[in-house]
């Protein structure tokens, strides 16, 4: 039922954490609970060093935005990828790979690759519907590629390791990306009517060695942020701070794109941002905590496991559930409310919570680009200026030949997630 409330609030266009307020009002009522305790439990559960990271690694994504780094990425890949068949689609798939493992978000990515690439895409002739919705499925790469902001919040709800859920979700990135380019391959000639290649109007005039150079700095921000995560020389929120301050000296010191003016609006949507994401999470812990009191996790557990017998059958269960919520709801509110519930369960059936982090974000892929929600695909759109109706067909297409196989081949293939935090002694 309160699941159904948040729904329905949702739909009827209540801010995020105000409806989350209302589904804490609610269960508060039914329940009897002291909300006092309540509100102080919740505060006490955000007291965590671990989401420090998580406004700095926000701020650090719209100052890449800002700075030039996004723009010097594009350029880069798209010097590596002209000529080839599909080339320019691929050129998008990989910008939102690397700027993910810089910056963290989808948002970040949709707004800054794709105010770059829309344009000169449809004068190579792909259609803005079909470009859009290459656009929106790409950027959710920067959940799946460290670092990711959803899984900083899994960890957090489910108290696992950071470290650990990064590397998880590698293997399932890597895998969307390799499907995408394929796909962007099969679609010539059939989707897309590629015109004879040539370079992008804003990067005429400079060879290709000007244009790689001009990219080191950007391209250095991913092995400084990951290698130190890795290389134990600092935690990823100090990493998130050595991302932050990097971003400052590129964009001031090294491109100069960045003003003060531009690090003024950066610093405001960031905490813009980081206030709206710390409200769910506040409200959040907050159900979390009556849910556990009322046992509800351990009964959703018995009801599926009279309901399924076979562990193949509940994964496939909890995928489809998974991706029905991601589709009616946001992905914070699905990876903080819904995948928690699921954790008791997944242990049922021998799912390591890391492994079932990889599985909860390949599922946000899905859930984030279907309607009637679709919050990246309907924001890929505005940024596209195209309707929607023209991008749904090519994104539920990607969807089902790309994105729906790497779910499922992430949920029963559990070494893909799990191989790497082994590795690294990370479990």
């Amino acid at each position: 039922m309160a699941i159904l409330l948040l729904v329905v609030l949702l739909m009827l266009g209540i801010p995020v954490a105000w409806a989350f307020a209302g589904v804490v009002a609610y269960l508060t009522l039914v329940y009897d609970v002291n909300l006092s305790t309540l509100m102080l439990q919740g505060f006490r559960s955000l007291n965590s060093v671990v989401l420090l990271s998580l406004p700095l690694f926000v701020l650090s994504g719209y100052l890449m935005q800002s700075g030039g780094i996004a723009r010097r990425l594009v350029e880069f890949i798209e010097v590596l990828v002209r000529g080839r068949r599909g080339g320019l689609g691929a050129s998008i798939v990989l910008a939102s790979g690397v700027f993910g493992a810089i910056a963290g978000t989808a948002t970040a990515a949709v707004a800054a690759i794709g105010t770059i690439m829309i344009d000169p895409m449809e004068q190579r002739g792909y259609p803005r519907g079909y470009s859009s919705a290459l656009l929106g499925i790409s950027s959710l790469l920067g959940i799946l590629i460290p670092p990711s902001i959803t899984m900083i919040l899994f960890a957090v709800a489910t108290q696992q390791s950071v470290a650990a859920c990064f590397v998880a979700s590698i293997g399932p990135g890597i895998l969307l990306i390799i499907g995408l380019i394929l796909f962007n391959w099969f679609s010539v000639g059939r989707l897309v009517h590629e015109k004879a290649s040539a370079a992008l109007p804003e990067f005429t005039g400079r060879s290709p060695g000007r244009i790689a150079a001009a990219a080191l700095p950007a391209l250095s921000l991913p092995v400084i942020i990951l290698g130190g995560i890795y290389g134990g020389i600092f935690t990823p929120t100090e990493a998130a701070a050595v991302a932050v301050l990097a971003a400052l000296i590129i964009g001031f010191l090294i491109y100069r794109d960045l003003t003060w003016g531009r690090l003024r609006e950066s610093v405001i949507a960031a905490a813009e941002t980081t206030g709206s994401i710390i409200l769910i999470l506040l409200f959040s812990f907050m159900i979390g905590r009556i849910l556990v009191a009322e046992r509800v996790p351990q009964e959703l557990t018995e009801v599926v496991s009279a309901l399924v017998k076979e562990p193949i059958m509940i994964l496939l269960a909890v995928n489809v559930f998974l991706i029905i919520a991601g589709a009616l709801i946001d992905d914070v509110s699905v990876t903080v409310v819904i995948a928690p519930l699921f954790v008791p369960l997944m242990a049922s059936v021998d799912v390591h919570p890391v492994h079932f982090a990889s599985i909860v974000a390949a599922s946000v892929v899905i859930g984030a680009n279907s309607p009637p929600m679709a919050p990246i695909l309907y924001m890929a759109c505005r940024i596209g200026k195209v309707s929607v109706h023209k991008a749904v067909g090519p994104a539920l297409l990607m969807m089902a030949v790309v994105a729906l196989p790497v779910m499922i081949i992430t949920t029963f293939v559990p070494e893909l997630s799990l191989y790497l935090p082994r590795a690294l002694g990370l479990l």
